[in-house]
């Protein structure tokens, strides 16, 4: 089994309205997706490889910083977002099971205007360029949400409704910048990897690689397949809530990133935008059935980072 790819050209960012037949189209091909694999590559969004590189390139100037310089802008410094800022290495681990994920991260979560942001020598611009990027992600993830609203026989407000307030403090999206030094592989704990095994938390998640490869989603029927890097695409993900609000029929794969192969020093970049529906949004069960809770988007994602940062 492979992971497909859909051309979301008819609906890119920048293009003309989708018409009702491209529409009924990319439903289709997105709900055959997210039902059987929980992942797709979309082609010909509108957010091309230059501006995935300008995010990259100014991330790894700012993780290339000593600690001392990072320090200041720590997850959990700023107070009216918890979940914004730095992640230091093997800081968090997403498999609570294994020793922490061989990554670094810098979370943005908030655009309130009076958060400090990075700044050092040639690296000016870093907030520019996250939430310009921000806001990008956030314009093509309503689309997909409507796409796949429409898949399911849905009102697109079933889902825009509780993402209204995407880039507010009333909404825990975030764009997470990930690093993933060099290993060696005669220093990992045992069990150790780049990121351990985890389903997403909100609703889905876009994620842009660089080219190095290590990421694996585990299908249905319980093995792991690649999803490496395609050039020119954002690869889509189902998460948790997602899950459950469709009672099921959209699948919240388990993924991971692996160690690179003995020998291999290479580094790794990843940009994932995780869609969060609002943090008072609701989410039932869609069709009526209960076959999960009703649960608060921002209890559920609490109880989630108490699980990968540990209960303090």
């Amino acid at each position: 089994m492979k992971i497909p790819v859909v051309d979301f050209g008819a609906y890119k960012l920048g293009g003309n309205d989708v018409s009702g037949e491209q529409l009924e189209i990319l439903s289709r091909q997105l709900k055959t997706a997210f039902t059987e694999v929980g992942f797709v590559y979309l082609k010909n969004t509108g957010i091309v490889q230059q501006d995935v590189d300008e995010v990259m390139n100014i991330s790894k100037k700012f993780f290339l910083q000593p600690d001392e310089m990072k320090l200041p802008f720590s997850r959990k410094s700023f107070s009216n977002n918890p979940n914004h800022g730095w992640v230091s290495l093997e800081t968090e681990s997403l498999n609570p099971k294994r020793p922490g994920d061989l990554k670094e991260a810098f979370n943005t979560a908030s655009l309130h205007p009076d958060i400090k942001w990075p700044s050092w020598d040639g690296g000016n611009g870093f907030f520019e360029v996250q939430s310009s990027f921000f806001l990008r992600c956030k314009d093509l993830c309503l689309r997909v949400l409507r796409v796949m609203a429409y898949s399911l026989g849905l009102e697109a407000e079933v889902f825009l409704s509780a993402h209204r307030h995407i880039g507010s403090d009333k909404n825990s999206s975030t764009l997470r910048s990930l690093y993933y030094p060099s290993v060696r592989s005669d220093r990992v704990k045992e069990g150790q990897l780049r990121c351990g095994e985890h389903s997403d938390y909100g609703s889905i998640t876009l994620v842009f690689q660089s080219q190095e490869g290590g990421l694996q989603v585990r299908t249905r029927s319980g093995e792991f397949i690649s999803a490496p890097s395609i050039p020119g695409t954002v690869l889509i993900n189902i998460a948790d809530l997602m899950q459950r609000w469709t009672s099921d029929i959209f699948l919240s794969a388990v993924h991971r990133v692996l160690l690179p192969p003995a020998g291999d020093l290479s580094t790794r970049q990843s940009l994932a935008f995780f869609v969060q529906p609002d943090d008072e949004a609701l989410i039932t069960c869609f069709d009526g059935s209960d076959k999960y809770p009703p649960v608060k988007s921002g209890a559920y994602l609490m109880e989630r980072f108490n699980d990968s940062y540990g209960r303090k």
